[in-house]
């Protein structure tokens, strides 16, 4: 059987238009060049520790982890639980390829059949809403729309909560007519999974899943991280070293985020994972069938093409489909996706054409040594004839970033605390319609912001000139405070440094003042 009728991928017209390794340490042979690129990558941005594993037509060849859980001196393997953030949305988007599979829903159904409380900002939105569009991110949201409902954790908000909140965040463009990252439409899509499938999202994962797929190692839901065990902890660079960050209680909670990227699992849970999509059983393709392994694959909303990645991979088509980013690299396709969360990194890159492909998971802070090393792997695929340095990449990243970074965000250096004099007219109690309340009031001679439902969003307000900005207890993205110029206004906030994470969607909140502080 062909890879066209495998998976029937529409992603092709708009291009035109067994055994594993079991060794943790460097080998030498065929895999020593792996080996090379990932000790390089390490060695560059001082990684605590990352799993890294490679397919190569239908098989896994390569398997190696580098480093620590956290500070204890217990090693990274294969089996080490990671979490795999936005690499989870893959795995929502076939729950309902499988749930679609059994009669249970449609693609094309109204995502009011299934919430009927569900709304957005435009009620001819609401109406219109199918399930697939939940997943391709042309919604209308702007990028990262509500995403403080999710992130800092731990916080108060529910799925519920994101149901009920979407109405009141303005859309930044027309409904299907762009792309634009969102988050809060995955949450959406698990309670819609939940309610045609009559379990909740985690049971269901697991069952159509996990389970199915023998996926052994991931974790959603309640789980006791010690009687699970080597759990890989988030990690932070802090003057000069690493540290953990956010680390996991004992026992693991769901959080309103599962369904968007909450799922841990192990590289060798994504190898399986990986090599059911790129060299599936006639088992696994009873488990999901051709038809529905087209759907994800197939590119629904166009995503626009940074100089970089022409430069870099001449990538002429950059598409989203359920779940996976599809484009072409140096002439091939590649189906792929990312995971972003504090203190954890992760990629999945497939070649479908190849049989091949590779996953690679971090315990740290590390966007950068992702692109690098999500690039020198590719281009081990796609073109080893253009290959360049890790140094070479890494370095032109560096020089990009000092750049933009010198040219666009502010010089807050003159800050001091502001006092609450200068706030008199200010202080008070401030709601948003879903973000809830927060605090402005003068504590123990300054001015703290508080989050009633964000607890993690709390701290000092600075005064830089003329402006304010908060400086956040956590270390979180720093946000100006644009006060009302009128009476009974509204006080909007924004990211100081403008190229900041996009879930800090500061832009997106519109306090009114309620009450005076207690």
């Amino acid at each position: 059987m062909n890879k066209m009728a495998k998976f029937g991928l529409l992603a092709l017209a708009w291009i035109g238009c067994t055994t594993a390794a079991q060794a943790t340490a460097p080998k030498t042979g065929p895999d020593a060049d792996y080996d090379r690129l990932v000790d390089a990558v390490v060695a560059r941005y001082h990684l605590p520790g990352i799993a890294v594993g490679v397919i190569e037509n239908g098989q896994v060849t390569y398997m190696r982890g580098v480093g620590e859980l956290a500070d204890t001196g217990r090693p990274i393997n294969p089996d080490t639980l990671f979490k795999i953030a936005s690499n989870s949305k893959a795995m929502t988007a076939t729950v309902l390829a499988r749930l679609v599979q059994q009669g249970k829903l449609r693609w094309d159904d109204p995502v009011r059949k299934y919430l009927p409380g569900f709304a957005m900002y435009d009620p001819w939105v609401t109406r219109n809403m199918q399930v697939g569009d939940l997943l391709v991110h042309h919604s209308g949201l702007p990028e990262g729309g509500g995403d403080l409902m999710l992130w800092p954790q731990p916080n108060q908000f529910t799925p519920q909560d994101i149901i009920a909140g979407l109405k009141y965040i303005k859309p930044a463009y027309s409904f299907r007519a762009g792309y634009a990252y969102d988050n809060l439409l995955y949450v959406v899509a698990g309670e819609v999974a939940a309610a045609a499938g009559g379990a909740p999202y985690a049971q269901l994962l697991r069952r159509e899943v996990f389970d199915p797929l023998g996926m052994t190692r991931c974790q959603i839901g309640t789980w006791n991280r010690d009687a699970v065990g080597n759990v890989a902890q988030p990690h932070g660079r802090r003057d000069g070293r690493n540290v953990v960050i956010d680390a996991d209680d004992a026992i693991i909670h769901p959080t309103t985020m599962d369904a968007a990227g909450g799922i841990r699992c192990s590289l060798h849970d994504m190898l399986t994972w990986a090599r059911n999509w790129l060299a599936p059983t006639p088992q696994q393709l009873r488990w999901l069938t051709p038809a529905q392994r087209q759907q994800e694959w197939t590119p629904y909303t166009p995503m626009p093409i940074s100089a970089r990645r022409r430069a870099w991979d001449g990538t002429r088509f950059y598409a989203y489909g359920y779940g996976w980013r599809i484009a072409d690299v140096d002439g091939e396709l590649t189906v792929s996706h990312t995971g972003t969360l504090s203190g954890m990194y992760s990629a999945m890159t497939l070649l479908p054409d190849r049989d091949s492909g590779f996953v690679f998971l971090i315990n740290a802070e590390a966007e950068d040594a992702r692109t690098v090393l999500n690039e020198v792997l590719l281009k081990h695929f796609t073109a080893p004839g253009k290959a360049r340095s890790v140094a070479s990449y890494a370095d032109e990243l560096a020089r990009d970033a000092q750049a933009r970074h010198a040219s666009r965000v502010p010089d807050t250096s003159s800050r001091k605390p502001a006092s609450a004099a200068d706030l008199a007219a200010d202080l008070g109690v401030w709601r948003d319609p879903w973000f809830g309340e927060v605090s402005l009031c003068a504590r123990d001679h300054a001015v703290r912001f508080a989050s009633a439902r964000s607890p993690m969003l709390t701290g000092k307000v600075m005064r830089v000139g003329d402006r304010y900005l908060v400086h956040w207890n956590h270390g979180d993205a720093e946000a100006w405070l644009r006060f009302p110029a009128a009476v009974d206004g509204v006080l909007h906030m924004a990211k100081v440094d403008p190229d900041a994470d996009f879930s800090y969607d500061y832009e997106d909140l519109a306090f009114k003042h309620i009450a005076d502080c207690p």
